[in-house]
């Protein structure tokens, strides 16, 4: 798995043309906004700042697009779900996102991260949604495990896990944590998987 860490930043978008073309696999990091998906980013990568951490959640508002071989790539999506954006940026991430998800065809898989302490949001359900009607998969992440007991954090996993199983049963997910390490070498694992060429 070490080609994780040769992640570099290949380029931004902040409009659907604006997207780079290649034949290659992306997987993309979506999440609400301040649930660490930076965070989740910059330790599979072994990277302290490939994605910018920002203490103001919304700070991101671009398409980030970090590349891991000749075609590979991971994507870094404009985190949702921040009341304080204002409307018209967030319909047009809103847009740029759904459009994105819906019909990019080198899109393997999304990774959509979610502090364990507030799971499946409305925003969650809504990104769950979007990306479900394509038919590709998804891989949850519960970040922030570690603000958790192992026993509340197990009763959390399961608890999502279940509801996955009854509307979304292409999803995965697990626990993690940027901190002390938990599922990092899981979410690694899938990830590789996915950015194997079938």
């Amino acid at each position: 798995m070490p080609h994780l860490l040769n992640a570099t930043f290949y380029t931004s978008a902040h409009e659907r043309w604006d997207l780079p073309k290649h034949s290659g696999i992306e997987i993309a990091f979506s999440g609400r906004s301040n649930a660490g998906k930076s965070s989740v980013i910059n330790t599979l990568t072994n990277r302290n700042h490939l994605a910018f951490v920002s203490k103001t959640p919304g700070r991101t508002q671009l398409i980030n697009f970090f590349q891991l071989a000749s075609n590979q790539f991971l994507v870094d999506l404009p985190g949702y779900g921040y009341a304080k954006v204002p409307e018209h940026v967030r319909q047009h991430w809103k847009s740029l996102l759904s459009n994105y998800l819906q019909t990019r065809t080198s899109l393997r898989g999304l990774i959509l991260v979610m502090d364990i302490r507030h799971p499946l949001k409305p925003h969650d359900i809504q990104m769950l949604d979007w990306f479900s009607s394509t038919g590709k998969v998804i891989h949850i992440l519960l970040t922030k495990a570690d603000k958790l007991s192992k026993m509340r954090a197990n009763i959390t996993l399961q608890k999502v896990a279940l509801f996955l199983k009854e509307f979304y049963p292409q999803c995965s997910v697990q626990l993690f944590s940027s901190i002390t390490n938990i599922g990092v070498d899981d979410a690694m694992t899938v990830i590789t998987e996915w950015l194997r060429i079938n």
